[in-house]
């Protein structure tokens, strides 16, 4: 057992200020000194950029689903050897999904703070705060934080209205040069947001005006006996294509290739840089809002193009797979020539086309992960596998294969199955 000082931030609702609040808690202590790790639940990648920045550490991922809750109890027991703070943010409302952040947050003892956006209401905050504490009796609950407060007297009334037993923990006012940029996936890209720094800091004072300075209580995290993957991509050069329009990767994949003897480099298809390598990945990203310069871009085309004629493995996410195919269309209309190594189309749209956590079985058995994407692909390839949902069975993301290629939708925690993943990278049939 190690015991580490450890918060976590719901909300009732998905835009409440969760990862301002979480960033702010963790750039105010960063500042103090501490050592802070911070975590997000569930399947997330703009959210842990800017908790990155924040905290200056890696932001894993913890669902007791998508990465198991014995991977989750690793991942805190790590963390808890070295931190001063741990911090976990939750996704969506407190008790929203299956399993939720509440079931989260009960597995491991760790407290509730519950940030509430008490733009537009006054005592109804009491209500709310009330119905959060009290809804499950095995839940750890700490206190509330009122967001986006509009004035002092705005401040009192929603002290007023806590009922007695929740504890009231402070206000942040309204505050747009805080507030985080977005765009729809999410959160604007840390890399992207030029004032970012001066933004956390800014929440970090605020923050210093709450209760919230002082470190929450102390979580005795067990420890899991961790079983090293076996070495089976032992030798093997993985570049990986890292940008703006590429950033889509788990911190947790990126360590299982290493630990499976693979060593990863990066390089930049918007800066038209070369590589050259054993295998290569695709993340997803953003390449929709870079598609021009994508398809003017000939030195990265032509290494991607020499590496698929060479029969060496491509695994492709996402917005990697978009990248393969002959033409990407952004949300204006523009249609995008791409490097055609995919028989396809794709379509940006305005509404989300898929948002669910999938499952993959393959012949090495069951991989978790997610889809989230608003566009869509016509192609004449044939699946040679699909995903289900995790919850209602339904057919989920086709994985397609052709030559050394692997490509879909799906983006794949790779540590709920090392074999699956090596398998990928060796240009193995699914």
């Amino acid at each position: 057992m190690r015991a580490c000082p450890a918060l976590f931030i719901s909300a009732p609702a998905s835009n409440q200020g969760k990862t301002t609040v979480t960033a702010a808690l963790a750039r105010y202590h960063r500042r103090l000194g501490r050592r802070v790790r911070v975590f997000k639940t569930g399947p997330d990648f703009l959210d842990p950029m800017i908790l990155e920045r924040a905290s200056g550490a890696p932001v894993y991922a913890l669902h007791l689903w998508m990465v198991g809750e014995r991977g989750c109890r690793a991942l805190l027991a790590e963390a808890a050897q070295t931190a001063d703070l741990i911090l976990i943010e939750g996704v969506m409302g407190l008790f929203d999904g299956t399993p939720s952040s509440a079931d989260l947050a009960a597995t491991f003892g760790v407290p509730v703070l519950a940030v509430i956006g008490a733009h537009g209401m006054a005592q109804t905050f009491g209500a709310v705060a009330f119905g959060l504490a009290r809804y499950r009796d095995d839940l750890p609950f700490y206190g509330v934080l009122a967001n986006r407060v509009a004035s002092e007297r705005h401040a009192q009334m929603l002290r007023e209205a806590i009922p007695e037993g929740v504890r009231y923990c402070g206000h942040v006012s309204t505050m747009d040069d805080v507030a985080l940029p977005g765009r729809h996936l999410g959160l604007t890209q840390a890399a992207e947001v030029k004032d970012l720094d001066a933004r956390l800091d800014r929440a970090a004072d605020a923050i210093g005006e709450t209760t919230l300075r002082e470190l929450p209580p102390s979580v005795e995290f067990a420890e899991e006996p961790c079983e090293q993957p076996p070495r089976l991509l032992e030798g093997l050069h993985i570049a990986i294509a890292r940008d703006a329009a590429f950033s889509f990767v788990y911190p947790a994949n990126l360590d299982l290739l290493r630990s499976m003897g693979a060593t990863p480099s990066h390089f930049s298809p918007l800066a038209d840089e070369p590589f050259n390598a054993d295998a290569l990945y695709l993340p997803g990203g953003y390449p929709e809002l870079h598609a021009a310069r994508l398809a003017a871009n000939a030195t990265t085309a032509a290494s991607i193009r020499a590496h698929v004629g060479a029969g060496k493995p491509v695994v492709a996410e996402c917005g990697g797979m978009l990248y393969l195919l002959e033409s990407l269309t952004d949300i204006d209309g523009a249609q995008h020539t791409m490097l055609g190594l995919l028989p396809g189309h794709a379509k940006m749209q305005k509404r989300l086309s898929r948002l669910a956590m999938q499952r993959i079985e393959s012949r090495h058995g069951v991989s978790t992960g997610h889809t989230f994407h608003y566009s869509s692909v016509t192609t004449d390839m044939a699946p040679v596998l699909n995903a289900t949902h995790a919850t209602t069975g339904k057919e989920g993301e086709a994985f397609y294969q052709q030559g050394p290629i692997t490509a879909t939708y799906m983006h794949t925690y790779w540590p709920t199955n090392p074999a699956a993943a090596a398998a990928l990278f060796r240009g193995e049939p699914l």
